[in-house]
């Protein structure tokens, strides 16, 4: 199972360059093990996934925007925006991107 992330930035109609994210794996008690980290490119996503032998389980990706604004000089309100989710025993791709703006977000599973 893979999982890859793309960031855009709604507010400025580009994708969002220079993003940390940071993949945990969660324990049953919310204890988080980093998996990998990445800093997506020019066209807002990483260079490659950030987990491919990742088991079934609950997970957590961490965008990190706050500096990612500040470049910007932009003031936006979060700092670092965390996305838990689940992936099954199916094997697969798991997409997860972030639409992101100074003052809100969103995000789905993508394909």
């Amino acid at each position: 199972m893979t999982i890859t992330t793309h960031v855009l930035d709604t507010a400025r109609g580009l994708p969002a360059a220079g993003v940390t994210v940071a993949l945990y794996a969660l324990d049953g008690l919310g204890a988080r093990t980093l998996v990998a980290q990445a800093v997506t490119d020019d066209d807002g996503r990483s260079a490659a996934p950030l987990g491919s032998t990742l088991r079934a389980g609950a997970y957590e990706l961490l965008f990190s925007v706050g500096e990612y604004f500040a470049r910007h000089h932009v003031a936006g309100f979060y700092d670092e925006i965390p996305v838990r989710f689940r992936i099954g025993d199916r094997p697969g791709k798991y997409h997860v991107p972030l639409l992101l703006s100074p003052w809100g977000y969103s995000t789905y599973r993508g394909s």
